[in-house]
């Protein structure tokens, strides 16, 4: 039962310029991400998919391997993760190595702990499921939302303007840290969620998702909170 770690991380990203190895409390910030996957023991090989030779280098001084660069069709913005896994997942296999599952982990993930990736694994192979991903529920009711029309706030769902919250079902989104996924069922299916997915939840402490220099600030708070409950805790 062979497993691979996949981190997807291109060089062209827009918002925070250099964002995949941007210092993160004293490290680039994907060295988070390799160090869990490694930390982990469960993969035979941990790689990075970069189309960036600097991004290759700072991955293979935090111990990732990168046996090759990501071609051009899957570096640019519009770029689906399935694609990147399934190139990386076929060069494998045309050198002779098959793996019979995959974890893509994202590189600007930070807060993932070696226990998630652990315990979303023991789901996936106990239910044999496709895939498994963290999830965080939503602080409050989406079926209580709004949006904006003409300046005038409109209910989503009017048929809940009178719903009690704690009567409405508790929903979820995808925390954005990793997916594990059975190799031969993805390359059928070339696709992370199906109706055989699974789900690990987390707390809010746990997840933080990282698209302005506010989100990152956020972040390393969490971190560091993070950090000092693991130490209070022994």
């Amino acid at each position: 039962m062979k497993r691979i770690a996949i981190i997807p991380a291109r060089g062209g990203s827009k918002r925070i310029p250099r964002k995949n190895i941007r210092d993160f409390l004293g490290k680039p910030i994907i060295a988070y991400s390799i160090e869990a996957a490694l930390e982990s023991g469960l993969f035979e090989q941990v790689m990075v998919s970069t189309d960036d030779g600097e991004i290759a280098e700072v991955a293979r001084r935090y111990g990732a391997r990168v046996p090759f660069l990501r071609s051009t069709a899957t570096s640019d913005d519009f770029a689906t993760t399935a694609a990147v896994l399934t190139e990386v997942l076929l060069a494998y296999a045309t050198s002779g190595e098959t793996y019979d599952y995959g974890c893509c982990i994202y590189p600007t993930a930070p807060l993932v702990k070696t226990a998630f990736i652990r315990s979303a694994f023991e789901l996936l192979t106990a239910k044999q499921y496709d895939s498994v991903f963290p999830v965080l529920r939503y602080g409050y009711p989406i079926w209580r939302s709004l949006r904006i029309e003409g300046g005038k706030a409109v209910m989503n769902w009017p048929e809940h303007l009178g719903s009690r919250s704690q009567d409405l079902p508790t929903a979820f989104h995808d925390a954005g840290q990793f997916y594990w996924f059975s190799v031969k069922g993805f390359l059928e299916k070339q696709a992370l969620f199906t109706d055989n997915t699974g789900a690990v939840e987390l707390s809010e402490l746990e997840v933080q998702d990282i698209d302005n220099l506010t989100d990152w600030k956020m972040a390393e708070m969490k971190y560091k909170l993070m950090q000092q409950e693991s130490h209070r805790e022994r």
